[in-house]
């Protein structure tokens, strides 16, 4: 008897140091975070500076598309993954599936530099899953310092009597069709089919123009353009400042119509294995130091205030950059299409095929 008791005696004791030591394993504070995002998107100087600031080890997980990230969240889960930098466009999307969840922001004090204009926008009304991490807009890229940037209009690039050389469009479909939209004066999310099929006209008739040469991603319509094998095309601001950096003469415009801005956002993996360390890199990326040092190396601006009051005047006073008032009031946030987006597929199919 003596002998049983000591034998459970000693079970007993040895589970306790088993819980003990697994209680204890569970409670160790995570070494790393692993942040998902585009290539070159980051200043590699801030992944050893981040780990000496906060004790995490930064890893990252590099795509190239939206479409790749999102099949890579559904086929591989979220739980390997603390942050995702992903563009407002997807952001409701990545909500509906269940891929990013909501955010502490009581733990991220540097919250407070976001800038009036980039809280509550319209792909997360109630700020709730993102934050901002960079922003750009899209407009024509082209050659002639005659022309005011101010004074641009679509018609440049849509009425053959006013194209003064080769042009290309944008190849993004929700991109390019909801600039057609603004330049029949429709609202760039509009979802009517009468408006859409109005903006597939619009294109088809600028694709009869001789002077059309395709479509080209922001890249390639940037090097056609500094090639001089393009008049004009339609562009990122980040492709436009390159391009304008080698070559001066160059203009960028965000046309009277409209255009609209887009925000690469920081959210939350729904399952982060690390979600503090996940805090501590969005809480990073918004020190005013920081937010500066990114806006420079990735040559987009930034929507951090007090980053703003750090860069140099060459920097903030760059409306290829930073567009001014006038420009910012003439653009919107695109926003999810819900099930239209089959709206928008049917219309880029015509465009492509006729």
């Amino acid at each position: 008897m003596k002998k049983i008791f000591l034998a459970l005696s000693f079970l007993a004791i040895a589970s306790l140091f088993v819980a003990c030591n697994s209680e204890k394993k569970s409670s160790t504070k995570p070494s790393k975070i692993t942040v998902m995002i585009y290539s070159e998107y980051i200043d590699p100087a801030m992944l050893q500076d981040f780990e000496a600031k906060t004790g995490y080890k930064l890893q990252l997980e590099l795509y190239e598309a939206q479409e790749e990230m999102i099949s890579k969240l559904q086929t591989v889960g979220t739980a390997q993954y603390d942050v995702i930098i992903a563009s407002d466009v997807v952001i409701q999307q990545m909500i509906h599936l269940g891929l990013i969840g909501k955010i502490d922001t009581n733990k991220i004090p540097n919250r407070i530099n976001v800038a009036e204009q980039f809280r509550n926008p319209s792909y997360d009304p109630t700020n709730e899953y993102t934050l901002p991490y960079l922003w750009g807009t899209t407009g024509i890229l082209y050659r002639d310092n005659t022309i005011d940037p101010m004074a641009v209009s679509y018609s440049l690039l849509f009425d053959a009597k006013n194209t003064k050389g080769n042009f290309s469009l944008l190849e993004e479909s929700r991109s390019m069709l909801s600039m057609a939209l603004q330049a029949k004066g429709f609202d760039a999310n509009s979802t009517d089919k009468n408006e859409l099929n109005q903006a597939v006209d619009y294109i088809l008739q600028a694709k009869k123009n001789p002077h059309f040469l395709g479509f080209d991603g922001s890249v390639g319509g940037k090097d056609k353009v500094l090639s001089k094998m393009d008049w004009a095309a339609i562009v990122f601001n980040g492709e436009a400042m390159a391009a304008i950096e080698e070559d001066p003469t160059l203009q960028f415009a965000i046309p009277l119509e409209g255009s609209f801005m887009w925000v690469d956002a920081m959210t939350l993996s729904s399952k982060s294995p690390n979600p503090d360390g996940a805090y501590a890199f969005m809480n990073y990326i918004l020190d005013a130091n920081i937010g500066a040092q990114l806006a420079k190396f990735i040559n987009y601006a930034t929507p951090n205030k007090a980053s703003l009051e750090v860069l140099d005047s060459d920097f903030t006073e760059n409306r290829v950059i930073n567009p001014t008032e006038e420009e910012i009031k003439r653009m919107v946030f695109l926003k999810d299409p819900g099930e239209a987006a089959r709206l928008f597929d049917e219309a880029w199919t015509i465009v492509k095929t006729r």
